[in-house]
């Protein structure tokens, strides 16, 4: 990691000939015809985007590119995780196949998680592959899934079961963008950020425990606490690409998480995915104590920090009433870690002690959820 402005930072994620850079910091929107033309040497693109986003960044991003020479289209579809289906891919892949863009043309992802990783599923798929950039728009896609190529969408079967593999072209995460989320949605990003701490860098997660005021504030801290996400998720993209190994530790939280997704329909007025991981998370860490991995006094300061920031760590805090049992660990078992219909769970051992437990036992699984579905 290295700065080349003030305060803003380049990760480099270096994958050979898919190697691809990250640009961190603010008013990247505003210069992104510069940094796209430089890189890519497109002259079209396609802008795919929400209308919440799109309502605010959609011209000054369509100016940047007019200004750099790059003929721009642009789609905007309804916010939300719903939008992650099969019949909006159809649209996305319609619009770019009518635009005529082209191998050598950009895709553009202008939003949160849900836009980049429809977008970038449609770039993988339009032509067998086209140039992708993602543009993040929440601090959860600037930390986490505008990085390291996943790509999907939703099923009935569960969360992010249909996608690809398919890495960006380039990364601008512009941290002013992150002025206009709301708190719920800046703290729902804020899990992610966490996460890595938990993985497997207790310094970090220490630090987040001093700093997150600030980090939440803006300014240098929040500059910081990303580019550190980045170049952690990088890290474990470029050691384990496709998930074989390491990589599944990015999923700290997200096993539980994904199954109330699925228990809520993907109705983000109940559950947002970032409120889901952090739940996730402490379920992932009360369950590693259950099965006596690491002390309560960790479990402890890990919700007593989830909390602090307004995060919900149990599901008595979803609104509403959730399914089964049942429902729960039918949907853990299309989990994408599940090989040969044995359970894996990221389960830790300490603060930044995470590792990959397979084969948990379903017993042990179903006996924990219905003990913490009264907590």
């Amino acid at each position: 990691m290295s700065k080349i402005e003030s305060e803003e930072r380049l990760v480099h994620v270096p994958l050979g000939e898919r190697a691809y850079d990250i640009l961190i910091g603010p008013g990247l929107i505003g210069r992104a015809g510069g940094e796209i033309s430089t890189r890519i040497k497109c002259r079209k693109a396609a802008i795919i985007t929400d209308d919440n986003v799109g309502a605010i960044y959609l011209d000054p991003l369509m100016d940047s590119l007019q200004t750099d020479g790059i003929e721009a289209v642009s789609l905007s579809l309804p916010p939300g995780e719903k939008t992650k289906s099969f019949d909006y891919l159809t649209k996305v892949c319609d619009v770019l196949l009518e635009a005529r863009i082209e191998r050598n043309d950009a895709v553009i992802a202008l939003g949160g998680g849900v836009i980049g990783d429809l977008t970038g599923f449609a770039a993988g798929i339009v032509r067998r592959g086209v140039r992708f950039v993602q543009i993040p728009t929440s601090l959860l896609s600037q930390v986490d899934s505008s990085v390291g190529g996943k790509t999907g969408i939703n099923t009935r079967h569960g969360k992010n079961l249909v996608g690809v593999f398919n890495q960006p072209d380039l990364v601008l995460a512009d941290t002013d963008v992150l002025n206009t989320l709301s708190e719920r949605e800046f703290r729902a990003g804020y899990a992610e950020v966490v996460k890595y701490g938990l993985i497997d860098k207790p310094d970090f997660f220490a630090w987040l425990e001093r700093n997150w005021r600030d980090v939440f504030a803006g300014g240098p801290a929040r500059i910081e606490a990303i580019a550190t996400s980045c170049q952690a998720k990088a890290d474990v993209v470029v050691a384990d690409e496709r998930e074989n190994g390491r990589r599944a530790l990015l999923n700290l939280g997200h096993t539980f998480g994904h199954a109330l997704e699925a228990a809520t329909e993907y109705d983000s007025s109940r559950l947002v995915h970032g409120e889901g991981v952090s739940i996730g998370i402490a379920l992932a860490h009360r369950f590693s104590n259950r099965l006596n991995l690491l002390g309560v006094e960790d479990v402890a300061r890990v919700e007593a920090h989830l909390k602090a920031v307004g995060l919900p760590t149990s599901m008595d805090e979803i609104p509403g009433e959730l399914p089964s049992t049942e429902f729960l660990m039918e949907a853990i078992g299309q989990d994408k870690k599940v090989k040969g219909g044995k359970l894996t769970f990221i389960l830790t051992r300490g603060i930044g002690q995470s590792f990959v437990a397979d084969d948990v036992p379903a017993s042990e699984v179903f006996a924990f959820l219905e003990e913490m579905r009264g907590v």
